[in-house]
């Protein structure tokens, strides 16, 4: 489904964990290696916990966090893939559950309903993701054909530096 210019367009979905500051660094390696790219964002991440304005520049897009009218035109063409990442505890529970009630969370049930290949690189604190829900909700997920990148806990390591975020293993989940 790659759009008029010929490069397949990738919808990033950006979820509230302090990483996504570095959101970035997935934009110019997915440019790199020849996607457009267009960020979805949920609400909460569009409240300070990336540069929005500097991801808007870099894509050439708006940043979405809210559904369009139907009198609006769709601002992106559809997706050839999608990445989440960070992907946090609450994003993906309501996702595995059907929950729609966001923009990025609708964006991802459909994306599982057309067929589209989705990787997700999950941020989540080993306290929670301890949680019966969070393992039931990485079982339906994975069921469903969605590939997962290593974990990232964002705890600093005994050094108190915080280990290197995976972004660029997103794109590769895209290629296998």
């Amino acid at each position: 489904m790659t759009q008029q210019g010929g490069k397949p367009f990738l919808y990033v979905v950006v979820c509230a964990a302090g990483i996504a500051a570095d959101v970035d660094t997935l934009i110019t390696a997915a440019q790199e290696r020849d996607w457009e790219v267009g960020v979805i964002a949920t609400p909460t991440a569009t409240r300070g916990f990336f540069d929005t304005a500097a991801v808007e520049l870099r894509t050439g897009r708006p940043v979405r966090s809210a559904w369009r009218t139907p009198a609006e035109p769709r601002p992106f063409p559809p997706p050839d893939a999608v990445v989440v990442a960070p992907a946090t505890f609450n994003s993906l529970n309501k996702w595995a559950a059907g929950t729609a009630d966001t923009l990025a969370l609708g964006t991802l049930c459909e994306a599982y309903g057309l067929g589209v290949p989705i990787a997700v690189l999950p941020c989540v604190a080993d306290a929670l993701a301890a949680h019966p829900a969070y393992r039931d909700s990485l079982i339906r997920l994975r069921g469903m054909g969605v590939r997962f990148g290593e974990p990232y806990p964002g705890e600093p390591g005994e050094d108190g530096r915080r280990p290197e975020f995976g972004w660029e293993r997103a794109l590769d989940l895209l290629e296998r």
